[in-house]
């Protein structure tokens, strides 16, 4: 979270002239509510699965660049679908996250002791990010113009 995987993907996309899309914004149009409402109002699991479904939605219907939520790579269904694709883990470490976050409130599984918090979820995470990962394209102190040519370097792709 807060590593610039929106306006990475973006950029990315228009770099290789195709489609962007992000799951979280699917999500936040399917429901009518804000991710962070979706946490507080059912909670942590009925989102997992609702962002299982839009997962899984995209990657049947889009070719373009994808970014996925933060969490999504948790359900061991969706990292198997996203073994046939190139997936690229943006890695950011604790500093760089407040640099660029604060690690906000505005963040439903940092609410409290968010630096701490957000370690404890990086630890947890990170195996799952590498497992899936074609490349990973570290992001602190970088532009998002550099992470995006970082990405498409990563990946052997020429733009369009």
């Amino acid at each position: 979270m807060g590593v610039g995987k929106s306006t990475v993907g973006a950029l990315v996309a228009e770099r290789l002239g195709c489609a962007y899309r992000d799951t979280d914004d699917d999500i936040v149009t399917a429901e009518g509510r804000t991710i962070a409402d979706i946490f507080v109002d059912e909670g942590e699991p009925v989102f997992r699965a609702i962002e299982k479904r839009a997962v899984r939605t995209a990657l049947a219907e889009h070719d373009g660049v994808l970014a996925l939520g933060g969490g999504a790579i948790l359900d061991a269904d969706t990292r198997a679908l996203l073994a046939g694709h190139r997936v690229v883990y943006l890695s950011m470490e604790v500093d760089e996250a407040v640099k660029r976050t604060g690690l906000n409130a505005a963040r439903p599984l940092l609410a409290v002791n968010p630096r701490r918090q957000w370690r404890e979820l990086m630890e947890a995470r990170r195996h799952l990010y590498t497992e899936v990962a074609r490349a990973v394209v570290a992001t602190d102190g970088r532009g998002p113009e550099e992470v995006a040519q970082a990405v498409l370097d990563a990946l052997e792709l020429k733009e369009a």
